[in-house]
């Protein structure tokens, strides 16, 4: 039987992802800010599913967390890092106290919980890891630099850590979804105070109260959650997994710019060897 803890359950991609996982007959530790918001989880697979509380900036829930796995279910084998949520504004609009927030929450948080659960994974040297970034970390679209921050962040982290871990019997992924029919856009996504108006033009457009994407994504979070679910239980789970025709076309235009780049400026590059 595998057990997965997987954060931010209360909607979206996470609680997609919890209904599929115990739907399948797995355990779950389905967590939220407030567990009342998954309890109904809980209820369905009552011999499966142990709603809690979690918000992953305090380390105090974050222990008990892990620790309510093990205590139930034996130990953590699959950690989703999914709680998160955007922000959108131009770099020099960013409030400090806005960055570090969306950075406690979706970077040390996740890191918080890789921490605590990689021992026992050690341990049984078996485990998968998944850390949920966007597709915003590839294209890095303007207004968004503070979350492809964010997530690149996590990316890099992840990359390092599936190396690491790999030796062990432990699987780490990032997963980069483009745009789903979720809340992200909605109450998920947050912005500065005040705007710079020569920004208007180019991060305008992007601004919450302007974005007009909320309900029109073309991602279905319960082909998601199943997609997750099939690329965790192969034998050969990749590193990076794209979900979503609008994030491969986007991420393949990415790939192409940058190559097309490296080689424009090949020569200077390979010029500066001693």
């Amino acid at each position: 039987m595998t057990t997965w803890l997987i954060t931010g359950c209360s909607s979206g991609l996470g609680r997609a992802l919890a209904a599929a996982v115990l739907a399948k007959g797995d355990d779950a530790v389905v967590t939220a800010r407030d567990a009342a918001t998954v309890a109904d989880l809980a209820a369905a697979y009552p011999a499966h599913a142990l709603a809690q509380a979690l918000d992953v900036t305090s380390p105090a829930q974050t222990r008990a967390a892990v620790d309510a796995a093990t205590e139930r279910f034996g130990g953590v084998d699959v950690l989703v890092n999914n709680a998160g949520y955007g922000y959108r504004a131009a770099v020099e609009e960013g409030d400090p106290k806005d960055v570090e927030r969306l950075f406690a929450t979706n970077f040390f948080g996740a890191v918080d919980l890789i921490k605590l659960v990689l021992p026992g994974m050690r341990e049984r040297r078996r485990g998968t890891i998944v850390n949920v970034s966007s597709i915003g970390a590839r294209i890095s679209p303007p207004g968004s630099g503070y979350y492809a921050a964010v997530k690149s962040a996590l990316e890099g982290l992840t990359a390092s850590l599936r190396k690491e871990v790999a030796p062990l019997g432990i699987t780490a992924m990032a997963v980069e979804p483009g745009g789903f029919r979720t809340d992200f856009a909605g109450r998920s996504l947050a912005g500065p105070g005040a705007s710079i108006a020569d920004y208007d033009e180019t991060v305008g457009p992007r601004r919450k109260e302007n974005d007009r994407v909320h309900g029109t994504q073309p991602g279905d979070p319960a082909k998601a959650a199943d997609a997750i679910i099939r690329a965790v239980d192969s034998p050969d789970a990749p590193g990076l997994l794209i979900l979503g025709n609008d994030a491969l076309g986007a991420f393949e235009q990415v790939l192409d710019a940058q190559r097309t780049e490296l080689e424009q400026w090949r020569a200077l590059s390979a010029s500066t060897d001693l």
